[in-house]
């Protein structure tokens, strides 16, 4: 028979054993999911839910320290459940993001195109008006009886106090200062600015040109008015 002894540490040897605790089987897997998560942006994107997250785990850890690797075994299963659900929400809110931009630059892009439409609207519009001016005005001349005693003139001689409005604005040039441009162009030669002409400047007054350039001129008098 063996010595009573050594029957006493054998069993000794059998209960310690047995009440060790197991190694945590989930650690690595639980340590993974929280790098994901934290990879991924959810401690940007969800700093409480990532916070709760990271001290599951934490809290697996110091029971592992403990050596109640048990219990640390249920935080570790407890991180892997909320690093599945945090990893779902990550990926959601991404998408979530990504849409909201995309539709912000499609709401951009179509604001831009009814803008352009509209300043398309307006010149036209601006055109129309002047076309119907130019076409009133030709009509007026039309109706109105010639008068024999202005008759077209070629050239113009400045005096002194004139401006290309007030010579434009003559019967005998066009009778219309607006077309003062029309003058301005013909004699870029000798004219460096159209608000200073010198009396005994001859002018050459252009007689051919077409309704665009009179609706050209009619525009840049407007923008470039001569006082």
């Amino acid at each position: 028979m063996r010595p009573r002894g050594f029957c006493i540490a054998l069993f000794l040897t059998c209960a310690l054993a047995g009440c060790a605790s197991k190694p945590p089987i989930l650690r690595d897997e639980a340590q993974a999911a929280l790098q994901r998560v934290r990879v991924k942006g959810g401690a940007t994107l969800f700093p409480a839910e990532y916070s709760s997250l990271k001290d599951a785990f934490e809290k697996g850890e110091a029971l592992l320290q403990e050596d109640e690797g048990e219990d640390a075994e249920g935080y570790y299963y407890l991180t892997l459940q909320k690093g599945s659900l945090l990893e779902k929400e990550v990926h959601e809110e991404k998408a979530r993001r990504v849409e909201a931009a995309r539709l912000a630059e499609e709401l951009k892009r179509m604001e831009a195109e009814r803008q352009a439409a509209l300043a398309a609207k307006r010149r036209a519009k601006a055109q129309a008006e002047a076309l119907s001016q130019v076409q009133k005005e030709s009509e007026g001349h039309k109706n109105a009886k010639p008068q024999k005693d202005h008759p077209q003139v070629f050239t113009y001689t400045v005096r002194r106090g004139e401006t290309l409005p007030l010579i434009a604005s003559q019967p005998e040039v066009y009778g219309d200062r607006t077309l003062w441009p029309l003058i301005y162009r013909a004699n870029r030669d000798q004219i460096s600015d159209p608000r200073h002409i010198w009396p005994g400047q001859v002018l050459q007054i252009p007689r051919r040109f077409g309704r665009d350039e009179i609706i050209e001129a009619h525009r840049y008098a407007q923008e470039r008015p001569l006082h």
